[in-house]
């Protein structure tokens, strides 16, 4: 299928304060010189804020990351996840039109979306606000058929209640997402048969639509104040954080902010979900966002280890005979001032916490085995790994 970029384009996009925190965030996750790595997710977070892909947002994109327009223009339009063309102001309807959901019913749910938004996919409805298309597996088999519209998965449809979800949704409200047949996940709809002890329930609804309804944002464009920014892998975290608290809040946009209502009741009239004692409500979720921070944790300076400024000699270890050292942990060790398997294979639990906190890779020490492996390189012996990195010549 032959994609290319929609014919009317705005003339400039610019990522919002916090979203550019967000964008710049995710670019430290990748070494110097590898930023392109961060282009998937930077043209997702650029098409969640404006609902599509334009052609200035992949330039704006291109240009954080050093890279040339076409070659992140190949991949917009490689990925069938990216929205070439405007959708919907209120939403863009996905249909799962894959095995289970066809069987269940899916091309109900499509001419629905004929009827009442657009004639073909893809098209926006007269008023702009509603756009649809059909795709691929979405992963909700057992509670076909379904829709994704937003962030979130209407499971367990039919044509009826999904025609009275676009009403809703036309008329201000955000439908609970979720089964819309009672269920709470995808139990049987009469209730579990066997493992009854594990019975979910513990919340009014399952996890995901808790978090939906928790935090209301099932339709709302992503701005990047949702929740708060965490890079735990970033040693400047309290500045990255201070730039996505400081940011203005976008105005909402309306018809996307009113309350989740309900989810109506069985025919008998009782409740077909277990109701919570207390649920957080968004006051609740704003006054969380302060503990939810990361926290790095630091380790005191009596816990390092031994630290040499040189090699004894001059002559160092080939550290990289250690499973997973390469050329550039070994530089970093080096740089903490380690040089000799001696000094490794001597690390106490703390010094390893001391260690770790100084390396991109947590948890690699002891999920390598370095100390073990350290302590027999220092002794004459030889490992399996250093024996087949000698075999392979890979450091000679």
């Amino acid at each position: 299928m032959l994609r290319r970029l929609y014919h009317d384009q705005p003339d400039s996009f610019a990522f919002t304060p916090a979203n550019r925190a967000w964008a710049e965030g995710q670019i430290t996750k990748y070494p110097e010189g590898r930023q392109a790595s961060a282009v998937i997710p930077l043209l997702w977070r650029a098409q969640e804020q404006e609902g599509w892909l334009t052609r200035p947002a992949i330039e704006h994109v291109a240009d954080m990351l050093g890279m040339a327009h076409i070659r992140v223009l190949e991949v917009a339009s490689f990925y069938f996840m990216f929205q070439l063309q405007p959708v919907g102001s209120v939403a863009h309807v996905q249909v799962c039109g894959t095995t289970s959901c066809m069987i269940c019913g899916a091309e109900d749910l499509m001419a629905v979306c004929k009827d009442k938004i657009a004639a073909n996919p893809h098209e926006l409805s007269a008023d702009g606000r509603f756009s649809w298309e059909e795709v691929e597996c979405l992963g909700s088999c057992a509670n076909a058929p379904m829709a994704q519209i937003g962030k979130d998965y209407y499971e367990d449809l039919t044509a009826a209640r999904f025609a009275e979800i676009l009403d809703e949704l036309a008329a201000g409200k955000v439908p609970v997402p979720g089964p819309q047949n009672g269920r709470y996940a995808a139990e049987p709809l009469n209730g579990l048969t066997s493992l009854k002890d594990f019975e979910s329930g513990h919340t009014q609804y399952n996890a995901s639509v808790q978090l939906a309804v928790d935090l209301g944002d099932t339709i709302k464009r992503i701005d990047g104040t949702e929740v708060p920014l965490l890079t735990p892998w970033r040693k400047d975290q309290p500045a990255a954080e201070a730039v996505a608290e400081a940011a203005p809040a976008a105005p909402e946009a309306p018809g996307k902010t009113a309350a989740v209502p309900a989810r109506a009741t069985a025919d008998d009239g009782s409740s077909p979900i277990k109701p919570s004692a207390a649920l957080p409500g968004q006051a609740d979720l704003a006054a969380r966002k302060g503990v939810w921070k990361y926290q790095p944790q630091t380790t005191a300076d009596d816990a390092a280890p031994e630290l040499l400024t040189a090699a004894r000699g001059g002559q160092p270890d080939d550290l990289k005979l250690l499973k997973g050292v390469g050329p550039k942990l070994e530089q970093t060790l080096n740089e903490l001032g380690f040089y000799h398997f001696d000094q490794i294979a001597a690390w106490t639990a703390a010094n390893i916490a001391w260690v770790d906190e100084r390396l991109t890779f947590k948890g690699r020490i002891e999920r390598d085995g370095w100390v073990e492996q350290a302590g027999k390189l220092a002794a004459g012996e030889e490992t399996e790994f250093a024996r087949r990195a000698k075999d392979d010549g890979i450091y000679d």
